[in-house]
C-alpha cells in the first residue's frame, strides 16, 4: 500500500499498512521486537527501509516528558584531526553539564548539512553546534531547527543570526606573513581558497594586507586556488620548478599545507634533482603542524586551539540552555567569541 502523500515525512502508520500489520506491532518491532514473530519483523523492517522511515523521536521524548540529554555537532570533515580535537572541547564541557554529544558530517554539501540538521532536530536534540559547509554553508539549513539553540563555529553564514565562534583569521594571517618578510622573503606564494568561506575569505585578506603594509603586489602567478592535499602539492612542484620560484609559501590550512611539507621536502630531498643555489623554501601554515620541529624545514605556524575552540563553542550554549543568557531569538545582540592566534618559528 503507498503512502496517500509522497511527499510526506513517512509515519508508523505508513509502514504497518505497508508491513500488514497495526502500529502497535511496528513500535514493538523498533523497540525491540519482544512479543513479535521474527517474520513479521522482517516484513515490518523491510518495510521500515522501503519507506525510509525514522522513529519521531521528538515526539518520544515528549511522552516521556524529559529531555534527551544529546548535543549536536556538525562538522565539514571528519577525516581531519582538527575538527577530532574541536569535537572534543565540546565533549569536555557537555559531559561537565551531564550530557552526551552526537557527531555529524556534512561533507561540505549544503544539502547533506540540511538533511543533519533536520535529523537533529528530528531527534529533539538540545543544541547544535555547526561547522557549516563550504561557501558559507545554507541559510536555510540552521532554519530547519525550529528554535533550538545554535552556535556556529569557525565559519558564519550570511543572514543566520546566532551565537559564534570564531578564530582570528585576518590578524593571524596577518602575523604569520609578517614573519616571512621579516625574514627577508618577497616572493610568497598563497595555497587556499580566497572567497565564498568567510575563514578562506579572513586569511586571504589578512595575507594580502601584510604585503600591502610592505608594498609589495601579490604577482597573479603566486595566486594558487586550491582545497586539498594533492593538488597543493601539484601547485608547489610547478612553482618551484619554474622560472622564477617562490622563496616561501603561506597556506591557509592543514590540508594544503600537508600537501606542500610533501613538496618542499622532496625537492629538499632532490626528487627531482632541484637548482643550484636556490635556497630552501619556507613555508607558513594556517593550523598547527604535527612534528614541526622535526621536518627540518623553514616553518611558521599560525597555531589556536582547536579544542578551546570547541570547548568556548559549548559554553556558549550552555549559557543559553541553563538560562544563564536569553535564547538566541530573543536576543538583540548574539556573542562573538575571537580564538588567538599564536605565531611559532620552527
Amino acid at each position: 500500500m503507498a503512502r496517500s502523500n509522497a511527499s510526506s515525512v513517512p509515519t508508523v502508520r505508513d509502514v504497518a499498512a505497508l508491513a500488514g500489520v497495526s502500529p502497535m506491532t511496528v513500535s514493538r518491532t523498533m523497540s525491540g521486537g519482544l512479543n513479535v514473530r521474527p517474520e513479521v519483523q522482517e516484513r515490518v523492517r523491510e518495510a521500515v527501509e522501503k519507506l525510509g522511515y525514522r522513529p519521531n523521536q521528538s515526539a518520544r521524548n515528549t511522552r516521556l516528558s524529559k529531555p534527551t540529554g544529546l548535543i549536536g555537532v556538525a562538522v565539514t570533515n571528519l577525516g581531519n584531526p582538527y575538527y577530532g580535537q574541536f569535537a572534543l572541547g565540546v565533549e569536555d564541557v557537555a559531559a561537565a553539564h551531564g550530557r552526551h554529544i552526537v557527531v555529524g558530517n556534512s561533507g561540505e554539501d549544503p544539502g547533506r548539512e540540511g538533511s543533519l540538521l533536520a535529523d537533529f532536530a528530528a531527534r529533539q536534540l538540545e543544541g547544535v553546534i555547526l561547522v557549516p559547509a563550504g561557501k558559507g554553508g545554507n541559510p536555510l539549513g540552521p532554519r530547519q531547527l525550529g528554535g533550538v539553540p545554535l552556535v556556529l563555529a569557525t565559519r558564519t553564514v550570511e543572514g543566520v543570526e546566532c551565537d559564534a565562534v570564531l578564530v582570528d583569521d585576518a590578524n593571524g594571517a596577518a602575523a604569520g606573513t609578517a614573519a616571512l618578510l621579516a625574514d627577508g622573503h618577497r616572493r610568497i606564494a598563497f595555497l587556499g581558497d580566497v572567497a565564498g568561506i568567510s575563514t578562506a575569505q579572513s586569511r586571504f585578506d589578512g595575507f594580502t594586507q601584510a604585503l600591502a603594509g610592505a608594498g609589495i603586489s601579490l604577482d597573479p602567478d603566486y595566486l594558487v586556488i586550491v582545497r586539498e592535499t594533492d593538488a597543493a602539492a601539484g601547485a608547489v612542484r610547478r612553482l618551484l620548478a619554474g622560472p622564477n620560484p617562490p622563496t616561501a609559501f603561506f597556506s591557509a590550512n592543514n590540508r594544503t599545507t600537508v600537501g606542500a611539507l610533501r613538496a618542499i621536502c622532496e625537492w629538499r630531498d632532490g626528487v627531482p634533482r632541484r637548482p643550484a643555489r636556490q635556497p630552501m623554501p619556507a613555508l607558513a601554515s594556517f593550523d598547527d603542524v604535527e612534528l614541526a620541529d622535526l621536518l627540518g624545514i623553514p616553518l611558521t605556524v599560525m597555531s589556536h586551539d582547536a579544542r578551546a575552540l570547541g570547548a568556548a563553542a559549548a559554553r556558549l550554549l550552555f549559557d543559553r540552555l541553563d538560562g544563564t543568557t536569553a535564547p538566541a531569538e530573543a536576543s538583540p545582540a548574539p556573542r562573538l567569541v575571537l580564538m588567538p592566534v599564536t605565531v611559532r618559528r620552527y
